[in-house]
């Protein structure tokens, strides 16, 4: 039997203990096609549990690449059929306004095919991805093939990452848990000194 989780994270116990896959698949998914939600977070959740027992990492990773693929392909039907008009009218629901929309697809354009695996770790790149590429114009097989490469990366990264996290999560919770009253300690020097600088200089342009 897995050791329990410590800290905060026992709290998601249940949660994960429920419905890890689902959420992770779902969560994902979502994101993908332009829905705010936390996609990255659910991985690297995952992926912790995963490494402390109570989650299969193989399962994590397999779903999360499947969902990843999928959403975003659904953002590229998305895109292609109701192209810029349906992003304007309803892409400030998801935050996607047509201001934020002009800016990503000018920075998707300018790059090419391969920003398609680039945006995956970029936060709104991730997901818009679909959705601008598919409004653009881009062929479906290129866009499937650097979509597939990005989503492997990510997947790989953050899963491996918070699984080996994960398998050590005991021994990391101590030691933050021991350098905590020192981390806040130097965050609010560091604080201080930064408000310091600025009052100064205010002073020094008056």
């Amino acid at each position: 039997m897995a050791p329990p989780l410590p800290g905060p994270l026992a709290h998601l116990a249940p949660l994960l203990g429920h419905y890890g896959y689902w959420a992770v698949g779902a969560v994902v998914l979502v994101e993908d096609f332009g829905v705010p939600a936390p996609g990255e977070t659910i991985l690297i959740a995952a992926g912790i549990y995963a490494g402390a027992g109570r989650l299969n990492i193989v399962a994590v990773a397999v779903i999360a690449f499947a969902a990843a693929v999928v959403g975003d392909n659904v953002g590229y039907l998305i895109g292609q059929s109701g192209g810029r008009a349906l992003v304007h009218r309803w892409g400030r629901y998801v935050f996607l306004t047509p201001e934020r929309f002009h800016k990503t697809e000018e920075f998707f354009t300018r790059h090419g095919a391969p920003i398609v695996v680039v945006a995956r770790f970029i936060e709104g790149l991730r997901q818009a991805n679909g959705i601008i590429a598919g409004t653009s114009g881009m062929p479906w097989r290129r866009f499937l093939a650097y979509n597939a490469i990005g989503a492997a990366l990510w997947v790989g990264l953050w899963a491996t990452l918070a699984f080996v996290a994960g398998a050590h999560i005991t021994a990391l919770y101590d030691e933050i848990t021991r350098y905590q009253l020192y981390a806040l300690i130097a965050l609010a020097v560091l604080a201080a000194a930064l408000v310091g600088r600025h009052v100064l200089r205010r002073r020094h342009e008056n």
